[in-house]
């Protein structure tokens, strides 16, 4: 069995939540939330947070978790993987956004499975259909179209695609299955070391989305469908949404 390690990224400036990584759920802060779900993904081997900030540090190995300092210069979740990949040995690094604390060990398991599953992928994600127009609409969900061989075309925070037979975009979800990007990464580490120096592309920065680094260099990615969801934290209302959550399980 491939040796996965799950890397879990974690910036303390956030510019509509800052200092997100430490913001209190229920009596931990909301790193700790999503190391513990990590910890309870049945393919992972190691759990690492990556920061370039003491204070974050220092909540980590407060409660026990494994912490790796990496440069302040680096731009993104991946590139701070990329970063681990160098210094931890492992086949598979498993790039977990630091902002999910309620996101499913299982999930992060069928993510895992998706290059497992498939020898010629070197990247691998997961997707869900979107169910609501509202997610559909909204630029803060990534849309995502994938070949037959569910190999990704294209990510947008636009609407792909487009329906062009029917006017009122509120109807399309009648008229096609959309994908939900769920921004769960899965790399082979020789691919990971690879990314680290390709440039920035004009998508990745048009879009804000990293993963088009990857498509526009020529480079696949393997996509999952899932039925799992998670609530990523962005704002305070989300904040106050993950903390209902964690009152109605215990």
């Amino acid at each position: 069995m491939a040796r996965a390690v799950a890397v879990i990224p974690a910036r303390y400036a956030s510019q509509r939540l800052p200092a997100k990584p430490l913001v209190d759920l229920l009596g931990k802060p909301m790193i700790q939330r999503v190391y513990e779900q990590v910890c309870e993904a049945s393919l992972v081997s190691q759990v690492v947070v990556a920061t370039d900030d003491d204070r974050i540090a220092s909540a980590v190995r407060s409660f026990g978790g494994e912490v790796l300092m990496t440069s302040n210069t680096i731009k993104s979740g991946s590139d701070r993987v990329a970063a681990i990949a160098g210094v931890v040995p492992a086949d598979i690094f498993v790039n977990v956004q630091g902002d999910e604390p309620l996101i499913p060990p299982e999930m992060i398991d069928e993510a895992i499975r998706v290059i497992l599953d498939d020898a010629a992928a070197e990247v691998g994600t997961l997707v869900r259909p979107i169910d609501s127009p509202e997610d559909l609409m909204s630029p803060a969900v990534v849309k995502v179209v994938m070949s037959a061989d569910h190999t990704a075309l294209y990510f947008s925070r636009s609407v792909i695609p487009s329906v062009r037979d029917e006017a009122d975009q509120s109807q399309w979800l009648r008229h096609h299955t959309f994908y939900k990007h769920l921004g769960l990464y899965v790399f082979r580490r020789s691919f990971l070391l690879k990314y680290a120096s390709l440039p920035e592309s004009s998508l990745e920065r048009a879009e804000k989305l990293e993963q088009l680094r990857i498509l526009e260099q020529g480079y696949r990615i393997k996509v999952g469908i899932t039925s799992f969801d998670s609530i990523s934290v962005d704002t305070p209302d989300d904040v106050r949404r993950v903390i209902e959550v964690l009152k109605s399980r215990t």
